[in-house]
């Protein structure tokens, strides 16, 4: 008798182990598009007749025909041969043509090359003096973000709020719907009623969310019934008749005393019950994550609150 339980007692104890958390990790993404970026004005004078003239200026203008057409990746090739080319004593250009790189690669999502490119660069040193100084902060505070660097996304953020407070508030929520954070986001909307977006959002959410805790004991009563409760019945009918196969052999092979094949059809049978409660459970939370994302994303397209959406300028 000790040798059929003692396979059932660790596996009970590694599932113990293997909790969901509830706490939802989305995918809240969105991508300029050109027409977008086309209705942005330049935060730059636009290049004299002798600077056209001259090689680097000429790269400079097909870069920003590139830009324009989200062309990324020839528009960051032919912006970096205008900084080669650029005479010296050129600093404002300079710094111009930096941030159109930086801007480049952060429209193509390419965040870690936007912290290298902008330590490497004069913008390092930049003030509010720079045209596009608040667009700069905007796209270093979420490229930090992205590259896991909260300490200099902290900092950025500070900057932030010191020169453009009300930016800086639409950047925390932003932040806040982005990851999902649900306990911050309920505190917004109760310190602000104002913002019907975020009660349509909470309301929405919260109607239609699954339990990971309910999903997980529905499998633990009866295999499948987690699944079928996040509406994956295929996965339903699959672990119900999984389970149902191996504690019948289970049963038929102790019945019939052949112990040792009982207790091996045991292990896999405590194996495919337990991975069940768990998978029941991971069900629940990626149902929550994909329905968070699904009211989530257009309310911060519509009140623009995707970082790129405040950018004031362009190419």
């Amino acid at each position: 008798m000790k040798r059929i339980l003692l396979p059932f007692l660790v596996l009970l104890f590694f599932a113990g182990c293997y909790r969901v958390p509830d706490k939802i990790e989305p995918q809240v993404n969105f991508s300029a598009q050109d027409k977008y970026l086309k209705s942005l004005p330049t935060a730059f004078p636009p290049l004299t007749p002798p600077e056209r003239n001259q090689p680097w200026g000429q790269e400079y203008l097909i870069a920003q025909k590139f830009a324009q057409h989200l062309d990324l990746y020839r528009a960051i090739t032919t912006l970096k041969r205008a900084e080669f080319l650029l005479p010296a004593g050129y600093q404002t250009r300079l710094e111009e043509i930096q941030y159109q790189i930086l801007l480049s690669y952060y429209l193509g999502k390419r965040y870690e090359e936007v912290t290298q490119e902008f330590t490497r660069s004069s913008l390092y040193t930049a003030t509010k003096m720079f045209p596009a100084y608040c667009d700069l902060l905007i796209i270093m505070y979420e490229s930090y973000l992205e590259v896991g660097n909260e300490e200099k996304a902290d900092y950025v953020l500070r900057l932030i709020k010191h020169h453009y407070p009300e930016t800086a508030k639409k950047l925390e929520l932003s932040t806040l719907m982005i990851e999902g954070n649900l306990a911050e986001i309920r505190r917004a909307e109760r310190e602000d009623p104002s913002k019907a977006y975020l009660t349509k959002l909470l309301h929405s959410y919260d109607a239609k969310k699954k339990s990971v805790s309910k999903a997980q004991t529905l499998n633990a009563v009866l295999p499948g019934a987690g699944y079928f409760y996040v509406g994956q019945k295929q996965s339903a009918l699959t672990s119900l008749l999984l389970n149902g196969l191996f504690i019948w052999a289970a049963a038929h092979f102790y019945a019939h005393g052949h112990i040792a094949a009982g207790i091996v059809t045991t292990s896999f049978e405590a194996g495919w019950y337990f991975g069940g409660i768990y998978g029941a459970g991971e069900s629940a939370k990626l149902y929550n994550e994909r329905l968070y994302e699904e009211h989530a994303y257009p309310a911060l397209h519509r009140n623009g609150l995707f970082p790129v959406l405040m950018l004031k300028f362009g190419f």
